[in-house]
């Protein structure tokens, strides 16, 4: 939870009055717009968050967005850069995000506003081909984040050292792959992921997995629930089972997936503790989530 200043009522001397004028001028600047964010955190962005906020279809920041040619991408598909349109704010952490097996890159678009507009860079992509298998889609969404960091245009925009990934079924054991050989990665969120790779002990990122109750294609009791189980105990690592869902539920903009999304990527990789309200204590079951698990209260 945001801490709130206070400020003092007795006056002192002009010196305790001045410092107390200030002290108030900082206070009301954190409940601003995009513009602010808290001196002990460089890397907080935008106002305190609230359960409407992050539940919102867009965020306090304007978005604009970039086409990525396959010509010009380096070991990716090309894709999609959304971006905060303002420079007030320095630089953001950015998130790569992969498509599933056979999916194109539009699968998975619906998150790259929804997203940038909470106050990250995001790059969501197309894989070299439609059937590449999840350890390549890993190498994929690493040369996306090196791409985004080192040579596209809004690399001046990006902090290299706060980076996350996400991706859909194949693309989300793809996702955990990333992880797996980037442990400088502050935050992966595989949605209904594939794998045949059921452990994952090397894995040093911070981990959200989606299940879906409904999921035929990537069963939770042989994918989701796995891979959860097998990311290290010691891990800041959540699993949400959404209710009545399936495999293709994150191909389409849905509230849950967002709202716990943000707050993971906040809480992670922007170091955002007031986004910790929104997952720990773990979320109840409800008429979108089925269960959850995860270990409260995180530490990283």
């Amino acid at each position: 939870m945001q801490q709130h200043p206070h400020t003092s009522r007795r006056r002192t001397g002009r010196l305790a009055g001045l410092t107390a004028a200030l002290a108030a001028v900082v206070g009301l600047s954190t409940l601003t717009g995009p513009g602010a964010h808290a001196a002990d955190n460089p890397y907080e962005r935008g106002p305190a968050p609230t359960e409407s906020s992050i539940e919102a279809l867009r965020g306090p920041y304007a978005v604009s967005d970039i086409s990525v040619s396959r010509l010009s991408a380096t070991g990716f598909g090309g894709g999609t850069i959304y971006y905060p349109t303002t420079t007030a704010d320095g630089t953001f952490g950015a998130i790569a995000i992969s498509p599933g097996f056979t999916a194109l890159e539009s699968s998975i678009s619906w998150l790259g506003p929804r997203l940038a507009s909470q106050g990250f860079v995001v790059l969501t992509i197309d894989t070299l081909t439609t059937v590449d298998q999840p350890d390549s889609r890993g190498d994929q969404l690493l040369a996306a984040l090196d791409y985004l960091t080192q040579r596209s245009s809004v690399r001046n925009r990006v902090d290299s050292s706060r980076l996350g990934v996400m991706g859909h079924s194949m693309g989300g054991g793809g996702s955990l792959e990333a992880a797996k050989d980037r442990p400088s990665l502050q935050a992966a969120i595989p949605l209904t992921p594939w794998n045949l790779d059921k452990t994952w002990p090397e894995v040093r990122t911070p981990t959200l997995i989606f299940g879906a109750d409904g999921d035929t294609i990537a069963p939770v009791s042989s994918h989701a629930e796995p891979f959860y189980g097998n990311l290290p105990s010691s891990l800041d690592r959540a699993y949400l089972e959404l209710n009545n869902a399936t495999h293709f539920t994150p191909n389409s903009s849905n509230t849950t997936i967002a709202k716990y999304s943000i707050s993971w990527l906040k809480r992670f990789i922007d170091n955002d503790t007031r986004y910790e309200q929104f997952l720990c204590p773990l979320p109840r079951p409800s008429l979108t989530i089925e269960e959850s698990r995860g270990n409260c209260p995180h530490t990283s």
